[in-house]
């Protein structure tokens, strides 16, 4: 068993949490990576709450097990996504793009654990301060919107200035990574673009495909000029958007620009002029499987290393 401390406070088998990816975390892949024995994760996005309480009450029906929600602080719908966490006790709450704690009480109550995404030490501190349960520590490998301070930097800094479990997330996708992260001082790794390339995920086939595809190099990183970076995989949009950057295009416009973009590619499938975010991993990924054998394999891989690592010593 690979169980740390993280699995007691979050009541999952492995310390292995699925990525909150807007568009892409539905009902369907939160509940099978929780029955994999993982921590399901439903991506709230901007979406309005009746749609976050839809994939609340579809991934009850698929799942028995704990799971979380993901809400993002600069949502237009936030107060009444909150509400609607409020009123279904949702296990686990994630945050992104600003500080949950003005909820904390509230979740505490409800028997919530809230675990905030952060990108610095300052704010690991901060949410340690506020009484949140553990924090996700996201590198710039990551796909999305990402920092600039890689995993590798970042965990281990955060781990030494906390006494709360660290989340490492951004560059894992095997038992390799889970266990360098685990060395780092993580108690726990959280991966999207592994999760992506599962069975139960439904995205459309053709982001999938593309995932799949992916070398070394074509894991991009755009809007830097915006201040909002997000690192997806090269094709038409992205090479016209980087151009613009580098006309000196406003940011504003950028922007307006990117808008529904990774709608078009996740549930339209045009992944030569809609946004596919990925991780810097892609290239890693080499199959669509189950989320049972994603996570099974991980376990195996992870074990398989330890026991490397007995030999060398």
């Amino acid at each position: 068993m690979m169980r740390t401390e993280l699995c007691e406070i979050l009541n999952i088998e492995y310390p292995i949490i699925q990525g909150g990816m807007a568009w892409v975390a539905t009902a369907e892949l939160a509940a099978s990576v929780s029955n994999a024995g993982g921590l399901g994760i439903i991506a709230a996005g901007n979406a309005p709450a009746e749609v976050v309480e839809r994939e609340i009450i579809n991934t009850k029906k698929l799942t028995g097990k704990t799971f979380g929600v993901n809400v993002m602080l600069l949502s237009p719908f936030l107060e009444e996504v909150m509400e609607v966490i409020y009123k279904h006790r949702v296990p686990v709450v994630t945050t992104g793009a600003g500080n949950p704690g003005k909820y904390i009480s509230k979740l505490k109550e409800i028997g919530s654990k809230i675990v905030p995404v952060v990108p610095s030490v300052a704010l690991a501190k901060r949410m340690e301060a506020l009484g949140v349960d553990a924090v996700i520590v996201e590198g710039t490998e990551a796909g999305g919107h990402i920092g600039e301070l890689t995993t590798f930097a970042l965990v281990p800094q955060i781990a030494d200035e906390i006494n709360i479990p660290v989340i490492a997330a951004g560059g894992i996708v095997d038992g390799r990574g889970f266990i360098a992260a685990l060395s780092l001082g993580a108690q726990g790794v959280q991966m999207g673009t592994r999760f992506l390339c599962s069975t139960e995920c439904t995205v459309h086939d053709n982001y999938k495909q593309m995932v799949l595809k992916a070398k070394d190099r074509d894991a991009v990183v755009t809007a830097r000029s915006t201040g909002h970076p997000v690192r997806v995989l090269k094709n038409k949009f992205v090479k016209d958007f980087i151009r613009m950057e580098k006309e000196g295009i406003a940011p504003e416009e950028l922007e307006r620009l990117g808008v529904g973009r990774l709608r078009q590619a996740v549930v339209e499938g045009d992944v030569e002029n809609g946004s596919v975010m990925a991780g810097q991993v892609a290239a890693m990924i080499k199959d669509i499987k189950p989320c049972k054998a994603i996570i099974d394999e991980i376990i195996h891989q992870a074990k398989a290393q330890v026991e490397r690592l007995k030999v060398l010593s």
